[in-house]
């Protein structure tokens, strides 16, 4: 099942083409990343799945409802947490999560009981009755994340939530995007860390002047650059090492010895490191380094952009 699909989606300011025909579909149970460097069009995109632009032309369905003729389901259905902190600093934080999760309709006791849920979840329930302008960049980000799950959206919609905290909060906020996640949301995910993206996400789509310019896994595209990795492997050994046995090696494509260093060529696809060591240790072979290089996400975003993802 599709939780969100997007069909001929376009936008113009004046002259200015900011989406130009775009297709997606985000299936049921995904971390969909959405990747885009500043001015392609991802915020846009997102602005209106979240019904806070006007579509020009093109459709954008939720659970099979189409948006604009059921706005009121959408905004029930969908979560934001945005990349601009969206918190009052002089109501607590209980306040605010109960605001918020008020505009939703939830009302009465079950208004107060997923108020503390949400408040629970991000680890703030014994910061309650605190007051965000007294919180690190941490803790305004988890109560950020509060107020947009307290109604149990299906859809959350995660723009950078992770930027400038320290390394702690970080990995909390992840960790709550896979329990999320686990307990049966779907969720888009954009990021400026690439390293978060290929941690958590199952599909990826990449996004250049309005248009989706590739999508899939994160081998998928990995593969759409090259479909070989290199392994070097430093050595120390009296003889020369015997390369036959390396070569007969599954996805093994080259392999050569230079100045104590093996250099080996194969296909990305198959995962075969394993087996070159085993084979080395038998030949007693004193293994000193290893440095595997397969292309990332960001070697991947800069071949098919041309450009820093915060340009």
């Amino acid at each position: 099942m599709n939780v969100l699909e997007i069909q001929g989606l376009t936008k113009k300011f004046g002259d200015f083409l900011a989406v130009d025909n775009m297709n997606l579909k985000v299936r049921e149970g995904e971390i969909f990343g959405f990747l885009g460097a500043n001015g392609a069009g991802k915020s846009t995109t997102i602005n209106m799945i979240s019904s806070l632009l006007r579509i020009t032309k093109g459709e954008i369905r939720l659970l099979g409802k189409d948006i604009a003729k059921h706005n009121r389901f959408a905004k029930m259905n969908i979560g934001i947490v945005p990349q601009d902190l969206a918190i009052y600093e002089e109501m607590t934080a209980y306040e605010n999560v109960h605001f918020f999760a008020g505009l939703y309709g939830l009302r009465g006791a079950e208004l107060k009981e997923r108020t503390f849920e949400a408040l629970e979840f991000v680890g703030l329930a014994e910061r309650a009755k605190e007051y965000p302008k007294n919180f690190s960049g941490g803790m305004k980000r988890r109560l950020n994340i509060a107020c947009a799950i307290a109604h149990k959206p299906k859809l959350i919609i995660m723009d950078e939530p992770t930027v400038g905290i320290d390394p702690q909060s970080r990995n909390y906020i992840l960790n709550s995007v896979k329990k999320l996640n686990q307990m049966g949301c779907t969720i888009i995910y954009t990021s400026h860390y690439m390293e978060e993206v290929e941690e958590i996400c199952t599909r990826i789509a990449i996004v250049d002047h309005g248009k989706i310019i590739a999508e899939g896994t994160k081998e998928q595209l990995k593969s759409t650059i090259t479909d070989t990795k290199d392994i070097r492997i430093g050595y120390k050994s009296d003889q020369p090492v015997n390369l036959k046995p390396i070569r007969l090696i599954q996805g093994v494509e080259r392999v050569m010895a230079q100045d104590q260093m093996l250099l080996i060529h194969s296909k990305a696809e198959v995962n075969n490191l394993n087996a070159i060591i085993q084979q080395l240790i038998q030949d007693e072979v004193e293994i000193r380094s290893l440095d595997e290089q397969a292309p990332n996400l960001e070697t991947v975003f800069l071949t098919l952009t041309g450009r820093n993802l915060r340009d």
